[in-house]
């Protein structure tokens, strides 16, 4: 089985009505039509159905789903198919996402998010569990086709479906251009990220002075990065110049003017967050109303996301591999699974920042999209090698991928050190050198408390320190890292 639709048709019939359901499963034979005529094999799987779950082994999740039997499901069908894609139908409200505890949280002056909603325990083989530190090695690719919170009739769901079966791969030259997006404070930053994605930041447009009113050419690129505030249950996201926050980008501007196929990634707070319109006075969540006008895919974060002012880290660099797999030739879903998987193998340890990270960002669309069809060898080409293949090369060589990414993200569940919270205090060098840096951020030292981490599994004895604090009324940190009492590295986080 190459692709599974996880559904849950009980929520599907309580939010939406039996009739509905009759328009959701016409939808869905359509996509599996179309994926058949790209080589890939689709299932739905109804996982409230005790008959369809009874050949894993695995009991039916309840009539009210929870993450814990959502996740108890998927990994029992995933040990007995082990497909190449999950897709989750619908938002948060019919399949939940998994209440991760945040490791930036708490303190009189810290990280609000109590708990980071995520989709990335679904792409990985541990057990249910809200602590972040049993998924670190992702190696399944999983993607969400959301539906709209609070709505009464499935008019987006079908849309996404459709346009899922009717989407079609470019050549490369089509996501040649790009539209970048940035606070001013942050052009630095997101300059960097834009010349390592596309070569250029020639297209970066920052805020102030741009925005929010995008003419459709200016949207036209078929690549969005977008390096802007967000706020919780808020349609904009905004730009900044010292305390200036205008609004860079709204929702309800975006109507018409999307191109077909893009390809977005925003690092933004909240960016990818899905909420009940009647709570921002009818205007939509930012990532659905992109999906809504043509985009095919959406990355984005669930809670407050962190980055540098110059340089790259946690948002900037998750975001920047996938759009790099995306323009590489990957599917939607095997461009996260990648991204996540050199985000998270590229560092000797996972800090707060960087373990939330990699928690809070997620795929809103189908997964087994290839945005940038690939290019076929000579060979391929051959009428020898078609009829040797049919149809089912596409599917083979993706099996050997999945076999490598399986193999990495088992080793990194393995190999990488875990977090575990400490009542122990900075070493006095720490925290002498600590002081002037927090002052230079603008933070008084005397009300930043730290909260700290001991690295289990690193070499000798190695604790993190987050300091916090608002400045300009955002949320700055500091994560130094200490290694048998003297200080190893530091660096400094905005929320973004």
């Amino acid at each position: 089985m190459d692709k599974l639709v996880i559904t849950h048709r009980a929520a599907l019939r309580a939010k939406y009505g039996a009739a509905a359901l009759v328009k959701i499963d016409a939808a869905l034979k359509a996509l599996i039509t179309a994926d058949k005529r790209r080589g890939v094999d689709t299932q739905v799987l109804a996982v409230d159905l005790a008959s369809a779950m009874k050949p894993f082994s695995a009991a039916a999740v309840p009539a009210r789903p929870d993450a814990k039997s959502l996740k108890t499901a998927i990994d029992a069908i995933a040990r007995a198919r082990q497909p190449h894609y999950f897709v989750l139908l619908g938002g948060p409200d019919l399949l939940p996402m998994v209440p991760l505890k945040n490791p930036a949280h708490g303190g009189e002056l810290g990280d609000a998010d109590a708990v980071v909603p995520s989709d990335l325990p679904y792409a990985c083989e541990g057990a249910y569990s809200t602590d972040p530190n049993r998924f670190l090695g992702p190696t399944r690719v999983v993607g969400r086709l959301p539906d709209l919170p609070g709505a009464t009739k499935p008019d987006l769901l079908l849309q996404l479906i459709r346009a899922a079966a009717r989407h079609q791969g470019l050549p490369r030259d089509a996501f040649a251009d790009s539209f970048g997006l940035s606070a001013e404070v942050w052009q630095a930053s997101t300059r960097l990220s834009l010349t390592n994605t596309f070569g250029h930041a020639d297209r970066m447009h920052l805020s102030p002075p741009e925005g929010p009113r995008w003419t459709k050419a200016d949207l036209a690129p078929r690549m969005h990065f977008i390096n802007c505030h967000g706020a919780e249950d808020m349609p904009e996201y905004y730009g900044q110049r010292g305390e200036d926050y205008p609004v860079s980008l709204r929702s309800t501007l975006l109507r018409d003017r999307v191109t077909a196929g893009t390809v977005v990634a925003a690092e933004c707070c909240y960016g990818a967050q899905l909420f009940d319109p009647d709570q921002a006075d009818g205007a939509w969540p930012m990532a659905l109303r992109y999906l809504a006008d043509g985009a095919c895919a959406f990355l984005g974060s669930t809670t407050i996301a962190y980055g540098p002012s110059e340089g790259n880290g946690s948002a900037d660099l998750l975001c920047q591999y996938f759009l790099q797999r995306v323009l590489a030739g990957a599917s939607l879903g095997r461009a996260l699974l990648e991204a996540r998987q050199k985000f998270a193998g590229e560092r000797t340890h996972l800090d707060p920042m960087d373990l939330k990270t990699l928690a809070q960002f997620y795929l809103l669309g189908d997964p087994s999209l290839q945005p940038v069809a690939g290019a076929a060898h000579a060979l391929a080409r051959t009428k020898a090698f078609k009829k040797a293949f049919a149809s089912i090369e596409d599917r083979g060589v993706r099996g050997l991928r999945r076999e490598r990414l399986e193999r990495e993200g088992r080793n990194l569940a393995r190999s990488l050190p875990r977090l575990l919270p400490t009542e122990e205090a900075p070493a006095k060098a720490v925290v002498d050198a600590v002081k002037p840096m927090l002052k230079d951020s603008g933070i008084d030292p005397a009300r930043c408390e730290p909260i700290s981490y001991r690295i289990a599994g690193a070499p000798g004895h190695r604790t993190i320190h987050l300091y916090k604090g608002w400045v300009e009324r955002k949320l700055l940190a500091l994560i130094a890292t200490e290694q048998d009492g003297r200080l190893l590295h530091v660096r400094r986080m905005h929320a973004r």
